[in-house]
């Protein structure tokens, strides 16, 4: 276990941003074929600019108003905080337009992706939520839209398949592997190599070459932005005491995390998953599994064989079903600014069944494995906690079907 106060008492660096080479600490990078250099140092020396002037900003935060629906709510869970003796708020993502926080990102790749000439988009998705908010931006804006996706993702979530489609979205099955997210983003990246004038693609999560880790921070960070001043108004403090979030590859924990990442006093804590057991050779707990190496571009904890294969890794949630996790991520556990703990397949089922009936919310299987998170925190009638809740549970109906026996 990381001694917290003694790691960060020696972290000298800014836990907010990479360097120029896109490190955070010992993670991040771009390791990319020749191909793709062009892309990515066009994306590297222009994304600052572009996102941060004042046009580009305003359109941004206009279609997260009145697209998107935000801000997104901050809402008092009571009855999940009588059952644990504390104060919950719930971050509710959920209610974002496509269902997740996956569009506040989609929707910034798609302003940049236009602002670079490009005219066609590709993504990768896991559970689907990514696929969907890409192909709902690429019908507004009037973009070529390609999405792959693992073959054992199409399966178990068709109901976003079939959106995407109707999105006029074309929708590419990953055939090889685990045919799940690794998969579908190795096909992604393969697209890329192949059309590298035309097309941009939006990575859905806080992973690949930099800058895309820091981007997708920055375009999620619109989530612990909100959460500042509506926690302000809730309780009179900016400040939990925890900020709690799900990590595959790490999206809306960023954008949970992002703007307390200097804020010491506040607990970030992620939750990975552990499938059917951190030990049981079916799981997604990276930073239990992995060691350092070099996944879809940068470098970060990867699950792993001795002579470095990627270990197939195993989630309930497609979205959490990934053998790595990004490079921030990988930089706040090595240097315990935050907690990472696991929760099973297990555990994820109970707990969405749990907020349900407390709270009339059905999750999406990644958020429930946050809020399965919380059996684990020694919480006190003192503390103040924020869960990032990421999704809704639509998509997941087929699993909790079985779980009840339907």
């Amino acid at each position: 276990m990381i001694n917290r106060t003694i790691a960060l008492a020696k972290y000298k660096g800014t836990f907010e941003q990479p360097d120029i080479f896109g490190y955070y600490g010992g993670f991040g990078g771009a390791y990319i074929p020749e191909m793709l250099y062009p892309n990515v140092e066009e994306l590297k020396s222009r994304y600052l600019k572009i996102m941060y002037e004042d046009d580009f900003q305003k359109e941004f935060r206009a279609l997260l108003k009145d697209y998107v629906g935000r801000p997104s709510p901050l809402y008092h869970a009571k009855r999940l905080s009588e059952k644990h003796g504390t104060t919950i708020f719930l971050k509710r993502e959920d209610l974002n337009h496509t269902g997740a926080h996956k569009i506040n990102n989609t929707i910034g790749q798609l302003l940049l992706a236009r602002r670079l000439g490009k005219h066609r988009i590709i993504a990768e998705t896991g559970a689907g939520q990514h696929g969907v908010a890409t192909a709902t931006v690429c019908a507004l804006m009037d973009m070529q839209c390609v999405v792959y996706m693992g073959e054992k993702d199409i399966e178990r979530q068709a109901p976003n398949v079939a959106r995407m489609k109707m999105l006029g979205a074309t929708v590419i099955p990953a055939t090889s592997g685990s045919k799940t997210l690794k998969d579908a983003t190795n096909e992604a990246i393969r697209d890329w190599i192949n059309n590298p004038v035309d097309t941009h693609y939006i990575i859905g999560s806080v992973v690949g070459p930099h800058p895309y880790p820091d981007m997708v921070a920055r375009f999620q960070s619109i989530i612990s932005e909100e959460m500042r001043w509506q926690l302000k108004e809730h309780t009179g403090s900016e400040f939990p005491t925890h900020v709690v979030a799900c990590v595959g590859g790490g999206s809306n924990a960023a954008g949970a995390f992002y703007h307390y990442l200097e804020e010491f006093a506040v607990q970030l804590v992620a939750v990975e998953a552990a499938g059917c057991g951190i030990r049981s050779g079916m799981s997604a707990a990276t930073t239990q599994l992995g060691k350092a190496g070099i996944l879809h571009g940068s470098k970060s904890l990867v699950m792993q064989t001795e002579d470095g294969q990627v270990v197939e890794p195993h989630s309930i949630s497609a979205g959490l079903d990934y053998p790595g996790i990004g490079p921030l991520h990988a930089h706040l556990y090595e240097t315990g600014r935050a907690l990472f703990l696991s929760a099973t397949d297990e555990e994820a089922i109970d707990a969405a069944f749990e907020l349900t009936r407390l709270e009339g919310i059905i999750p999406a299987l990644e958020s429930a494995h946050a809020i399965a998170g919380l059996d684990q925190l020694k919480l006190t009638s003192k503390d103040t906690v924020v869960v990032c809740l990421s999704g809704r549970g639509d998509k997941d109906m087929a699993a909790y079907m079985k779980a009840m026996g339907e």
